[in-house]
């Protein structure tokens, strides 16, 4: 894969920035529609989506340097740039930003983010393309005929047959935005939504684990550092699930 498309004198533009760009944009255009069909206000969905992208950006940077800290202690500019990102970090960092906003304009947190975590899914999809285009996150030696082979990463190994798994999570991303579009159709089970994405994302994103190859993620114990939170987001997930039902029983008995 090529991830330098066009190269203007100083200036390059990159297949990953190309994806992630294209990954916000489509949050934004989803979201939208969605929120207008199911009677939200679409502007509280933008603000909370924007908010969200900013602190999510934030919260990925900093678990990355937290698992790469005697690296980031020896030389910080290294890791303040481009390359480098702890989704989990970005998710939860997300989510809380998004919450002190809803908090803060007296919004129900939970019907937009019940909504937010398609765009989520949806974007993380495009972002695991740009991934492909880059060649990070990149999976385990193999001579299975499904494999990827890179000949100009500046982060995988080139030259070398690898499981494809960005491609692999990028299509659980989508698959997943889909699943999560119709619990959220159905008036039944929408207060879920959230809940399932926490669950679900946390279940792929464990296993997808055992099948990379890059070692820069972090390890704690035999767990890398997303196996490592993933368990905690699937038990708060399971939580959250146990909570959402509560909660819609409630008003419902209240309505």
């Amino acid at each position: 894969m090529y991830n330098d498309w066009i190269t203007i004198g100083n200036f390059t533009i990159h297949g990953y920035g190309v994806m992630i760009a294209i990954g916000i944009l489509a949050a934004f255009f989803v979201g939208e529609r969605l929120a207008k069909k199911y009677g939200l206000d679409p502007n509280h969905l933008d603000n909370s989506i924007f908010i969200g992208l900013i602190c999510g950006f934030a919260g990925a940077k900093i678990v990355y340097i937290f698992t790469e800290w005697e690296w980031f202690l020896s030389d910080p500019m290294s890791l303040l740039t481009s390359n480098g990102w702890v989704v989990y970090g970005g998710i939860i960092g997300g989510i809380l930003g998004a919450y002190v906003y809803s908090a803060l304009k007296k919004k129900n947190f939970r019907q937009y983010l019940n909504l937010a975590v398609i765009c989520l899914a949806l974007a993380q999809g495009f972002g695991r393309i740009g991934c492909t285009f880059a060649g990070c996150c990149y999976g385990l030696e193999t001579s299975s005929p499904f494999a990827i082979t890179f000949t100009h990463s500046e982060f995988g190994p080139n030259n070398v047959p690898l499981i494809p798994t960005e491609p692999i999570m990028s299509v659980a991303d989508f698959t997943l935005a889909l699943i999560l579009y119709n619990i959220y159709k159905d008036p039944k089970t929408r207060h879920t939504t959230a809940a399932w994405y926490l669950i679900l994302y946390s279940i792929g994103r464990f296993v997808i684990e055992f099948l990379r190859g890059d070692i820069i993620r972090g390890y704690i114990g035999p767990l890398s550092t997303s196996q490592f939170i993933g368990i905690f987001v699937f038990l708060f997930g399971l939580f959250y699930l146990w909570l959402s039902h509560k909660s819609h029983i409630k008003e419902a008995v209240n309505a």
